[in-house]
């Protein structure tokens, strides 16, 4: 049976995605192995997710994050290490092969950080390879540091995405492209051997809203829509405005908003000990099962189709205990 007429019939009222643990550290405290991520993965189906997410970076460095967006840089930030990432592509990839159900999806690829034609051919072999349960996220990539990192340009971000995006979504969608323009090049291009679906995985794209140029392109290539908020107010009266603004760039270019999913990922905060590892500006969702199960509901009722959720702590025990509140979604 395809996975979307698994999904179709599921009687939560939006779906529920969990991110991995694929950063250094953030395994409760310790960095993730190949072990630890297949069990995590398998325990997530077991649990009831219907999503597996990986963000998709090399190296962060949280002082020169922190000084991009005019944060304060305190003694304590400037002294901490780089954190380092798993490559989100090759791990969803070795899941794809442990799993049998859960949709994965990168929660965003940078286009910035590979060749887009390359990025179409990844995505449509891990599509083959999952038998069609990927999610395609794609993004411009905010972190310049970590541009600088990998010796990538990081000037004009967006039009580099816009036309890195044209070309991935002309060989998912129609198996060749001919373009050249500024930045980027794939002269009649032809992606030959395609994944399980006709016009590929579908394609999501983040943009908390605010920009008017990344809301274009969520109208004109989009699938699904994804605002990141699980650094700050995870909730679901965060949700009006930034549906608002993505509606009107739907009818600003001639799209029916009810065409474009919307997904938003959120962080949750379970077990007492959870409680010391808020960052500043961070509101995540807390509660029992039942307060965190009607949360959801509002994020549905808000227009929300899937939430990712960021686990405190983001591990099986993390998992153990969310799992009564997919129990308590799926009674309604």
């Amino acid at each position: 049976m395809p996975i979307e007429d698994l999904l179709a019939g599921a009687r939560r009222p939006l779906k529920v995605g969990l991110l991995l643990p694929n950063g250094e550290g953030e395994f409760d405290g310790r960095t993730a192995g190949w072990a630890d991520f297949r069990a995590f993965a398998r325990r997530a189906e077991d649990a009831g997710f219907d999503s597996l997410w990986t963000v998709d970076h090399l190296l962060v460095r949280p002082a020169a994050v922190a000084a991009q967006f005019g944060l304060p840089v305190s003694p304590d930030l400037a002294a901490e290490p780089p954190q380092g990432f798993r490559d989100c592509w090759t791990l969803l990839a070795a899941l794809a092969a442990v799993t049998s159900r859960i949709r994965l999806g990168t929660l965003v690829s940078c286009t910035g950080y590979r060749n887009p034609v390359v990025l179409a051919n990844m995505a449509v072999t891990l599509d083959e390879v999952s038998g069609g349960r990927l999610v395609l996220g794609l993004g411009a990539g905010n972190y310049e540091d970590e541009h600088r990192s990998l010796g990538v340009p990081v000037d004009h971000r967006i039009g580099r995405f816009e036309e890195a995006l044209a070309i991935v979504a002309g060989l998912l969608r129609h198996g060749q492209v001919d373009f050249a323009v500024e930045w980027y090049a794939a002269p009649d291009c032809v992606l030959r051997l395609r994944g399980p679906r006709p016009e590929g995985p579908p394609l999501l794209i983040g943009a908390l809203g605010q920009g008017p140029r990344m809301l274009r392109l969520v109208a004109e290539y989009a699938d699904y829509w994804n605002a990141g908020l699980a650094f700050e107010r995870s909730h679901p009266d965060r949700i009006p405005p930034l549906r608002e603004a993505v509606d009107g760039a739907c009818l600003a270019y001639d799209r029916d908003p009810s065409t474009l999913g919307r997904t938003v990922a959120i962080k949750v905060a379970l077990l007492d000990r959870a409680a010391t590892s808020q960052a500043p500006g961070e509101e995540p969702l807390r509660g029992t099962p039942d307060e965190m199960a009607e949360s959801l509901r509002g994020f549905a009722r808000a227009g929300i189709g899937e939430v990712q959720v960021l686990l405190a702590p983001n591990s099986l025990a993390g998992i153990e205990a969310f799992a009564p509140v997919l129990e308590r979604l799926d009674q309604h």
